[in-house]
């Protein structure tokens, strides 16, 4: 049921498909405005269920979900890969102002390359691959280096195989054979960028300031603002996010990554359709942060200023990290004080911590974003991860 422009004030709840990180930051900046959440998940003692009401059942669970829309006034998702037949019910019997759409084109990144190359925006080269002769002649097209993906799923570098020689092509494609496939060329990058985009239920579109992010084992480690870049280069990227958040028609907040090249030209790489991990520096230095963004956006409130109040260094916490830099931040901390930066503690909520994954992240307000960088660079917590 399609009801755009709709006003949901403060008082009215929210529900949220996905009990992750995500979602428990949502709830917990949506809780400061007065609003109520149920989240939908399968773990019992999800991060996002530990601050909101839980029903505790599969994603593909059609009596959950119904359950969950007859409590909540609007639902919203914080992650892609919502089960299509939830997202299609959902979006028929109850108030879902991002739809499905947007998740039918980003959980596919052939369509999602299309999709942005049809709002005027250009993508890294790309190929589709069907067989092992269409895959041969993909990397002929595109040249060595370059990266093999499936079309769906895989995320902080799963489902995706880098192809440095012609050795390793076919093994490349015998790893990723049976799903969807595309082959993407190689970008001559000076550094990755990411702007978060929100647009509302009433049209209204903002951007935030472009970080720059630095990534370790494919998975994202440092994102960096004000970004590296020109400011030429940084208004740019907000006017090509906004571009594509109004092609696609979006609603609440869309992630979009790009490359830089040394001479100033940006491709884009991937959308993602929520609060991303590249945004989490919002929550403690821009006058609004993603999760509160968001949450205006799909509820049709006004949206926030997005203005940037102070340099600011995220650095993810990953389950090999967390100890250390718990108890790094909640004591005295000489190295900060020198730098004049201050840690910012966000820890996640989850029941293990296992390596490689992500824990928490803090943010890093300083007056100057090298002083920042210092600071991760002494502290040693991510001794075996250089910058």
């Amino acid at each position: 049921m399609k009801e755009a422009g709709k006003v949901l004030k403060p008082g009215s709840t929210v529900g949220i498909l996905g009990g992750g990180q995500l979602g428990r930051m949502i709830t917990l900046s949506g809780a400061a405005m007065g609003y109520r959440f149920i989240t939908l998940d399968p773990a019992p003692d999800s991060p996002c269920g530990q601050v909101a009401n839980q029903i505790t059942a599969a994603y593909d669970d059609m009596g959950a979900a119904r359950r969950l829309a007859e409590q909540c006034d609007v639902i919203t998702y914080e992650f892609e890969n919502v089960d299509a037949g939830v997202a299609e019910m959902l979006e028929r019997e109850s108030y879902v102002p991002q739809g499905s759409k947007l998740l039918y084109t980003t959980q596919h990144r052939i369509r999602e390359k299309k999709a942005i190359e049809a709002a005027g925006v250009p993508v890294a080269p790309y190929r589709e691959v069907t067989s092992q002769e269409s895959m041969e002649a993909a990397v002929k097209e595109l040249g060595l280096p370059c990266v093999l993906k499936t079309a769906t799923g895989g995320y902080d570098g799963k489902g995706q195989r880098v192809i440095r020689s012609q050795a390793e092509v076919n093994a490349a494609y015998a790893d990723l054979a049976g799903a969807e496939l595309v082959l993407e060329g190689f970008v001559n990058f000076r550094c990755e960028i990411s702007v978060i985009a929100a647009r509302s239920t009433q049209g209204e579109i903002r951007t935030f300031p472009p970080a720059e992010n630095i990534h370790v084992n494919n998975i994202l480690h440092t994102s960096i603002v004000p970004a590296r870049i020109p400011a030429g280069v940084a208004e740019q990227a907000q006017h090509l996010a906004a571009a594509i958040a109004e092609s696609l028609d979006a609603v609440g907040l869309l992630a979009v990554e790009m490359f830089v090249t040394e001479n100033g030209e940006l491709y884009v790489n991937e959308l993602a359709p929520r609060p991303h991990n590249s945004g989490h520096y919002t929550m403690d230095a821009c006058v609004t942060s993603q999760f509160e963004q968001h949450l205006r956006a799909v509820c049709g409130l006004p949206l926030g200023d997005t203005r940037l109040l102070t340099p600011v260094v995220m650095v993810n916490l990953l389950g090999e990290h967390l100890e250390q830099a718990v108890a790094r931040t909640v004591q005295p901390d000489p190295d900060a004080e020198h730098l004049n930066v201050i840690p910012k503690l966000h820890i996640y909520g989850k029941s293990e911590a296992k390596t490689g994954r992500k824990m928490g992240h803090i943010n890093l307000l300083c007056d100057d974003v090298e002083n920042g960088l210092k600071w991760i660079e002494q502290t040693k917590i991510w001794r075996n991860h250089q910058l």
